[in-house]
C-alpha cells in the first residue's frame, strides 16, 4: 500500500497560493496539517501538473481498503464543501489526507474522535488541469 506523507505531494502552483491564502484567513488552519502539506510541497504550473495528481476541484474515486466500498468525492473549498453529496472540504481531515496524492496511493487520516481512516484513491475521473482549466 502506497503512502505519500504531507512533504511529498505535487501541487499546482495555483492551488498552492489559493491555499495558502485560506490558511491565513482561517485561524484553525493555522499550523494544522494543510499549513503542513502547503510548507512541504513541490509545486509547478497548472499545465504541468500529471492527471494522476488530486487537486482541488477533482473527482476522486476512492476505496476503503479495510472494506472495498468504492466513493466519489470532490476536493473542495470549505465554502463548496457539502459532505452529503460528495464535496469534502480541503480543510476537513480526509481534504487533506487526499490533496496531492496519485492514483494508487493510499490516504489515511485521524477524524476529530480519534478514529484511523484510509481511502485508496483509485481513479480521477475529472482533474481541472487535464481538463484544460488551468485557473481552477
Amino acid at each position: 500500500m502506497a503512502t505519500t506523507t504531507l512533504d511529498e505531494r505535487l501541487l499546482s502552483e495555483l492551488d498552492h497560493v489559493r491555499l495558502s491564502a485560506l490558511v491565513r484567513r482561517n485561524p484553525t488552519a493555522a499550523d494544522g496539517p494543510l499549513e503542513r502539506l502547503l510548507d512541504g510541497a513541490s509545486t509547478v504550473p497548472p499545465c504541468d501538473v500529471p492527471p494522476d495528481i488530486v487537486t482541488m476541484h477533482s473527482q476522486v474515486q476512492v476505496a476503503d481498503p479495510t472494506t472495498g466500498e468504492r466513493s466519489l468525492l470532490i476536493l473542495a473549498y470549505p465554502t463548496e464543501a457539502d459532505p452529503a453529496t460528495g464535496r469534502v472540504s480541503v480543510l476537513s481531515p480526509v481534504g487533506v489526507a487526499l490533496l496531492g496524492l496519485r492514483v494508487g496511493e493510499t490516504a489515511s487520516w485521524t477524524t476529530p474522535d480519534g478514529r484511523h481512516h484510509g481511502a485508496r484513491v483509485e481513479a480521477i475521473p475529472y482533474q481541472p488541469e487535464a481538463s484544460g482549466d488551468h485557473t481552477g
